[in-house]
């Protein structure tokens, strides 16, 4: 009987563990123009798109950037705009993580890596299986601007990298992160930590 009560409580356990939350971890830097100048919520913006960006599809991300914003109190109007907003973003998806080393293959070590003319690592002798297991590196920022003056009156950016592939669920909380002390962030490189669900 103690056994299997034991065994109902392992099972528990894993199962918690399965379905609780993850962390998404961001380096955050952040900026803000001396008080006389600052940003006070409330107030409105629009988005602003770079000449690059004008081709691209942007309105999901921009929606997503909306949602985090009302948070702090910024509210997005397109018709008499205080400010502006401008969202950058860059991801990249390594194909393995960079702790990855190619001299291990199924378990077993192999002494010799041949480094590849494009900076890569090799397998010698070269093996039939090969799994992936991607990595992603994700950095987004947000540059606000006075309209009246064109001036740039807060700057944030968050970089996260990790195993997570939904960008949806990563992103805000990244900029959670982002925003994090929004108008009046502490200077200097700060991690933020979110739990979102798995």
């Amino acid at each position: 009987m103690k056994k299997s009560i034991t065994g109902i409580l392992l099972a528990a356990a894993l199962l918690a563990g399965c379905s609780g939350m993850r962390i998404v971890d961001s380096d955050v830097a952040a900026f803000s123009v001396p008080a006389t100048g600052a940003l006070s919520p409330p107030a409105s913006y629009r988005f602003e798109r770079l000449p690059s960006q004008q081709g691209q599809s942007r309105d999901a991300l921009e929606s997503l950037v909306a949602v985090e914003l009302a948070k702090v109190n910024l509210r997005l109007d397109n018709t008499a705009p205080q400010y502006s907003v401008q969202v950058n973003l860059r991801m990249f998806r390594d194909p393995l993580p960079p702790w990855y080393d190619p001299r291990y293959t199924n378990g077993y070590f192999r002494p010799y890596a041949v480094a590849s003319p494009y900076g890569g690592m090799l397998r010698f002798p070269p093996t039939l299986s090969h799994f992936e297991y991607p990595y992603y590196r994700r950095d987004i920022g947000l540059v606000m601007r006075r309209l009246a003056t064109g001036e740039v009156v807060y700057e944030t950016r968050a970089k996260h990298d990790g195993p997570w592939p939904d960008d949806a669920a990563v992103l805000p909380a990244m900029l959670q992160s982002a925003l994090r002390d929004f108008p009046n962030p502490p200077p200097g490189l700060r991690r933020i930590v979110v739990e979102i669900p798995r």
